[in-house]
């Protein structure tokens, strides 16, 4: 079997920009949205402190002083994306922290403020695993019907010892439960996992791979282990305790997991970059796009591509 045909694309994978196309026949982009939220990580209704590699800061709008509303930071992103890059259709992207920690009404307020704005033809939400209760998915599921929804649950890892030792706070069962509530509603699923976790073998990735390779999830993001400033992760990483992977190994093993994840599954991010001002390592992931074309590269170099390793049970 060689590369789908329905991709339509030139890239190894099924990309983000490729499916929106497919999808509308046109590009669309995400507006990323800081709602205000926070996590239960954080505020105490599981613990304090947060996941060990999570700053706690939130999106720039709010460190700069008073968060403008959500139908300001929409029409802020779509002309930026009108001007530069001549775009007509949107996903409100919220984003920061969790996004679906609140009643539903509160958050059909938010959710309809954004839809209410010009050209904005769907919702992305980002959460929790923990914090997808039915109440949220029927919320959602009364979008999906006329909009174009996707639920993004950070997962970062299959194994709960991990999970644990990154405090998560939540299991690998609440994660595979939120997923199959979400199943048959018509919201398009996405999963965040993490390469280069302490204590993770190649192995223990490659199995949070297949495990979602055989879930109803439509959609994968693919982060780099980031150490920033301000956090346990990047104290650690400052005291020499864990080793980041190289550039190297790290797209050895993006690769790896792309060989195994089914054709149609969307591949929404292949890395990370942090902020900046807080950004500790490793030195490599500061050039997205080095990262981004030496995947590409080896890719070519194995003559693989998304799902070629890939088998339906």
């Amino acid at each position: 079997m060689g590369k789908p045909a329905f991709w339509n694309n030139t890239k190894r994978y099924y990309d983000l920009k490729s499916y929106w196309i497919n999808t509308f026949g046109h590009r669309v982009y995400k507006l990323p949205i800081d709602a205000g939220f926070t996590c239960p990580n954080r505020d105490g209704t599981i613990t304090h402190g947060g996941c060990v590699y999570c700053d706690g800061r939130g999106s720039v709008l709010r460190r700069a002083g008073a968060l403008p509303t959500v139908a300001e930071q929409v029409r802020r992103g779509a002309s930026y994306y009108r001007d530069a890059k001549h775009a007509g259709r949107f996903i409100a992207y919220f984003q920061t922290f969790t996004n679906t920690y609140a009643p539903p009404a509160r958050l059909r307020v938010l959710y309809d403020e954004a839809l209410a704005q010009e050209d904005v033809i769907g919702l992305s939400v980002g959460t929790r695993p923990d914090c997808v209760p039915d109440g949220v998915l029927d919320l959602l599921q009364s979008y999906a019907l006329k909009r174009h929804v996707w639920l993004e649950l950070g997962l970062q890892s299959i194994h709960d010892r991990t999970l644990a030792a990154l405090n998560r706070g939540h299991t690998a069962a609440q994660f595979l439960d939120a997923v199959a509530r979400a199943a048959g509603r018509g919201i398009h699923v996405c999963a965040h996992i993490i390469v280069g976790l302490p204590g993770e073998t190649h192995e223990d990735i490659l199995a949070t791979a297949r495990a979602l390779a055989a879930l109803p999830v439509q959609g994968i993001k693919i982060h780099a282990l980031l150490a920033l400033a301000g956090t346990e992760l990047g104290d650690r990483y400052t005291r020499g305790e864990i080793r980041i992977p190289s550039r190297e190994h790290y797209v050895r093993t993006v690769c790896d997991i792309l060989e195994c994840l089914p054709p149609e599954m969307v591949v929404q991010r292949l890395t990370a970059d942090g902020y900046k001002d807080i950004f500790l390592g490793p030195p490599w992931a500061v050039n997205k796009m080095a990262v981004l074309n030496a995947i590409d590269d080896e890719l070519k170099r194995r003559d693989a591509w998304q799902g070629c390793r890939f088998r339906r049970a």
